[in-house]
């Protein structure tokens, strides 16, 4: 065994695992029975994966002849495992801040959507950025969502709504990947609306026909690498038969289906996309019955975005019911122009107050879920041997503090750690 490596986190007042038998995701009794270690360090070797985990004493006894690059002293402070962030839109150019004032006026999400906002406005501002500011501003917005705790987040395309741009915004995505320490999953979107002066059936045509073959070519010479689909299933978007299309193409090419199922109206798109075999279905504000059973069945993850729901006033997402149906439940900021949010922490806290999600359930929802939702629950999500190091270690003495102080995880987070690399060091925590 090597006897140098990368990091040492000694004496934390806990560890929290997440779990430690290698499950891929938890269910409710696994969410509300987190494995948590009392007085604990963790060794992360010079590959940037956990070579050990466990109480102090004995992690300093087995590697008392081992060097380390770096050694934190954690005596007082939690470590948790990086959060997951499952969902997010961080590809484009223009603000609608304009639109936030609209909303709270009582416009809802489809008025200003029909009045040329929304989508469609970032769309225009989008297609004509550079693809070198595209990826300036990227990269600020990956940078805040590190400093909140997300060591691996879900990217989308999906502001171009035709071939060139669609690529533009893969292409930041996957150059971004390659230059950040934050893990990215690549997820193409192009249809994320129907473009203006084009029909719902002219648009998926464009998708099929244009978009995914050329799509395919690029990531078969190795030039892209994107994991998954998605399309916004929704009245005036689109319809059912065209998201399936879209997504069994998608299947066909390698792509697991991740996409925006019954937000607005219950379309039973997540009934048709357990069918189908999705891995994961976003929003489910107005999941059916039948959606709820058959996610669970087919051990779907349901990626739970409370702040959308929270801005545009939507009926809550139904956690309880989908956690007692034994559906596996994931957590995403919806970060996007309509729903500015970088901070996992807050948006635990809300799905904890909003959707009566415990603060363990909200913190595998945001772990070892959203990581199963993103087909990275090998890698990331807990703290295990073998899987990467990446740590968030919290200046408090309890880890419930991280989702318990709305907006105060900037006091809070001490060291954010990427494959054992220090990536923030934040010397501006202040005690409790």
């Amino acid at each position: 065994m090597s006897r140098n490596h990368r990091l040492l986190v000694k004496n934390a007042k806990q560890v929290v695992l997440i779990c430690n038998n290698g499950e891929k995701f938890l269910t409710r009794h696994g969410m509300n029975n987190l494995s948590v270690i009392e007085n604990a360090s963790v060794v992360v070797g010079s590959d940037g994966l956990i070579k050990a985990v466990g109480p102090a004493e004995t992690i300093s006894a087995r590697f008392s002849e081992s060097s380390f690059d770096n050694v934190i002293d954690a005596a007082g402070m939690c470590v948790l495992p990086g959060l997951v962030d499952a969902h997010t839109h961080p590809v484009w150019a223009g603000d609608r801040v304009h639109e936030f004032a609209m909303k709270l006026a009582g416009a809802t999400y489809m008025e200003v959507h029909r009045a040329g906002g929304g989508i469609h406005y970032t769309v225009e501002r989008t297609r004509a950025a550079a693809a070198s500011d595209l990826l300036a501003s990227l990269r600020s917005r990956l940078q805040r969502m590190q400093r909140a705790g997300t060591t691996l987040v879900e990217c989308k395309s999906g502001y171009g709504l035709e071939l060139q741009t669609e690529l533009k915004m893969l292409e930041v995505i996957e150059e971004a990947s390659r230059s950040l320490p934050i893990s990215i999953s690549s997820t193409y979107c192009g249809a994320h609306a129907v473009p203006k002066g084009k029909t719902v059936a002219e648009a998926t045509e464009d998708v099929l026909q244009v978009q995914l073959p050329r799509l395919k070519e690029l990531m078969s010479a190795g030039r892209l690498k994107v994991q998954n689909i998605d399309v916004f299933c929704e009245q005036g978007v689109f319809d059912l038969d065209s998201t399936r299309a879209v997504l069994l193409a998608g299947k066909e090419m390698g792509l697991n289906i991740n996409f925006h199922g019954d937000e607005l109206h219950p379309m039973n798109a997540a009934k048709m996309g357990a069918d189908l075999g999705a891995l994961a279905i976003s929003h489910l504000e107005e999941v059916t019955d039948e959606g709820i059973v058959a996610m669970a069945k087919s051990k779907t993850a349901a990626v739970l975005l409370p702040t959308t729901a929270y801005i545009l006033r939507l009926p809550q997402p139904r956690a309880r019911d989908m956690l007692e149906a034994g559906v596996i439940v994931a957590l995403g900021s919806d970060f996007n122009p309509n729903a500015y949010c970088c901070s996992m922490p807050v948006v635990m806290h809300l799905a904890c107050v909003n959707m009566r999600m415990s603060m363990t359930e909200a913190l595998a929802a945001a772990t070892i879920n959203a990581a199963y939702a993103l087909s990275r629950s090998d890698t990331h999500g807990s703290l295990e041997v073998n899987k990467h190091g990446d740590l968030l270690i919290l200046n408090a003495t309890r880890w419930e503090h991280l989702i318990y102080q709305l907006g105060g995880h900037q006091e809070l987070i001490r060291y954010v750690v990427i494959r054992g690399n220090i990536v923030y060091d934040n010397d501006k925590t202040l005690d409790l």
